[in-house]
């Protein structure tokens, strides 16, 4: 190469330092309109509104909603206590604001922008000047901070687990704060800090956060609560002053001026009330209800529209949870063998009028299931490490939930599963299955609370009792019941566990070892095993989404494998009934109906 082709590449070489200056480390990373856990957001900068949201809706009106059971706490952050849905969703605020139409995407809220660099080791958030809480007061870093280190020491399992992964917090100017993220290899952790709900340090008192409390806390939300009748209604009044009005996240969401919850005991009761024009939005779990119920005089006369609106979430698991922290399901084959006895065919026939589907997967209905496909190379590399974890016929996606004569009694699947129960030490003798060592009868409660799990766990009964098992249904009103899980005093229940298009930290919560010991986690089934713990890790350290669909598959069948529940069903669509004056934008977006996005049609 020649000497005068060497100078004209030394100068080209300083043209463009010159021209875009060295890559200096530390250096501040290009400000972010929105973060996905994968790729890049699909509405670019400068977008108007969410494309599931009408920016013309008009303004007005009050919706009512329904919940079973009643609260104590306003606080939804916190172990003690049962708190509505009403803070989280319409009175606190996150950095961030989730799309529901991408698997986990987000946009800025209180954030106007967000710095993060491809290996994601910090996150820095430049908070909007504009930002208010209901009382006037600026929202600023510190307040984010002061939130941040509240919910990492007195918040639920899952902040305290996740928040505590971070290496350190800084907050340079008032409206930047900066999460040191380095050495947590954790993809997701940048998001969820943005999905944090944001207090007011000014009005939170931090010595008494933990304890439930009746007292509205102040947010910077769209809606404040001016009444709480504890056991009866929640309250909320669109503010005047709301500083997000023109957002474009916000662009067309929150219509109705007044928001109101009514509490009903139980299920029948809070259907009779819709039935009777007591409150106008209802999604119904029901099968039975479904095909039978919707035929009354309002539903005629078109008083009430109903639908049934596709929902391109993956389905979760529904089943029958075993509590294998209790000897008697501590042994997988007892497990097994009580999967037998559950015959999906003919409830789905004689009880549900056919409408359901069997659950046979924790991400069933999507490409993060492994039921039916063989495992991927790299699901066999993550396994690798954990051998006889996974059973062959789970591997090979030949597995599939059992499947009954449909008669109720299938004499070849008690046969199974007393063959699995011998295995494990118990033996049918005198029409009662007995401990082989002990003489003591295989008996065990499942807790419920509500008579549609009550009819569901009684069914249930009458197929063990076939084979000399005996159990105990308990139904519990809502305090008790949520207490008792809370506490994991329980032999069995029966749980959903939703699942989304980007399942991350909340499986630690739901199947890691630390949270089988820690109250209020959702691990109900007390799983402690370190395969699951790895596949939970390689999750939030794929970077792309075939490594990512590969960790969620090894971690379906892991759990699979452990066999921690009874599947029972899902409902591929989202069932709805509504007050015909509500109207709803033309798209549904990938989670389904988004209420936000709804308004009342003015006469």
């Amino acid at each position: 190469m020649s000497c005068s082709f060497i100078r004209i590449l030394g100068l080209f070489a300083t043209m463009l330092l010159v021209s875009f200056g060295p890559v200096a480390a530390g250096q501040a990373e290009p400000l972010r309109h929105g973060i996905a856990m994968h790729g890049e957001p699909a509405l670019p900068a400068g977008f108007s509104h969410l494309p599931y949201a009408n920016p013309e809706a008009p303004k007005g009106g009050r919706i009512t909603l329904a919940i079973q059971g009643t609260f104590d706490s306003l606080n939804p952050y916190i172990v003690l206590g049962v708190a509505p849905p009403a803070v989280p969703t319409y009175v606190l605020q996150s950095l961030m604001m989730r799309s529901q139409d991408e698997p986990f995407t987000l946009y800025g809220l209180v954030a106007e922008s967000v710095e993060l660099p491809d290996d994601r080791s910090f996150v820095t958030f430049h908070i909007n000047p504009k930002a208010r809480f209901s009382d006037g007061h600026a929202l600023t870093a510190e307040d984010v901070r002061f939130t941040f280190e509240i919910l990492k020491k007195s918040g639920k399992p899952f902040y305290r687990s996740t928040f505590g992964q971070v290496k350190a917090v800084e907050v340079s100017e008032p409206y930047k704060i900066r999460f040191d993220l380095s050495g947590t290899n954790d993809r997701e952790l940048p998001l969820l800090i943005a999905m944090m709900p944001i207090f007011a340090a000014h009005a939170t008192n931090p010595d008494t956060f933990d304890k439930t409390t009746l007292t509205p806390p102040i947010g910077s939300g769209p809606y404040t609560i001016t009444e709480v009748r504890p056991g009866e209604r929640v309250v909320l009044k669109r503010r005047k002053d709301f500083w997000a009005e023109d957002l474009p996240v916000l662009r067309g969401l929150f219509n109705f001026e007044e928001i109101r919850y009514d509490l009903y005991r139980d299920a029948n009761t809070m259907f009779e009330a819709f039935k009777a024009g007591l409150y106008d939005y209802r999604l119904e779990g029901d099968p039975t209800r479904w095909a039978t119920g919707y035929d009354f005089p309002s539903v005629k006369a078109g008083l009430i529209a109903r639908e049934a609106l596709p929902v391109r979430l993956p389905k979760g698991m529904n089943g029958f949870v075993f509590n294998t922290r209790k000897p008697i399901f501590a042994d997988v084959r007892v497990r097994e063998a009580l999967n037998y006895l559950f015959d999906f065919d003919w409830l789905n026939r004689n009880l549900f009028y056919g409408q359901l589907k069997r659950s046979d997967s924790f991400f069933a209905d999507s490409e993060l299931s492994s039921t039916g496909k063989p495992a991927t190379a790299r699901e066999r590399e993550l396994l690798a490490s954990f051998p006889g974890t996974v059973r062959e016929d789970i591997l090979e996606g030949r597995w599939a939930p059992p499947a009954a004569d449909g008669s109720g009694r299938d004499r070849e699947m008690a046969r199974r599963a007393l063959a699995l129960l011998s295995e494990a030490g118990w033996v049918l003798k005198d029409d009662v299955l007995r401990n082989v060592q002990t003489g003591e009868p295989f008996t065990f409660e499942i807790l419920v609370n509500s008579r549609q799990q009550e009819r569901l766990a009684l069914n249930y009964a009458q197929a063990l009792e076939r084979i000399g098992i005996g159990l105990k249904v308990r139904l519990v009103d809502d305090v008790q019941y949520w207490r008792r899980i809370s506490r994991f005093e329980y032999d069995m229940i029966q749980w959903l566990w939703p699942a989304s298009s980007s399942p991350g930290n909340e499986q630690r919560n739901r199947w890691g070892m630390a949270a089988a010991q820690k109250d209020g986690s959702f691990n109900y089934s007390g799983a402690t095993s370190p395969a699951i713990d790895r596949m939970i890790d390689a999750m939030l350290e794929a970077k792309t989404r075939e490594d990512f669909v590969s960790s969620v598959r090894a971690l379906d069948r892991v759990l699979l494998s452990g066999f921690y529940v009874v599947p029972l069903f899902y409902v591929s669509d989202q069932w709805l009934a509504y007050d015909s004056s509500l109207k709803r934008p033309s798209r549904t977006p990938m989670f389904g109906s988004y209420v936000d996005a709804w308004w009342r049609q003015p006469n």
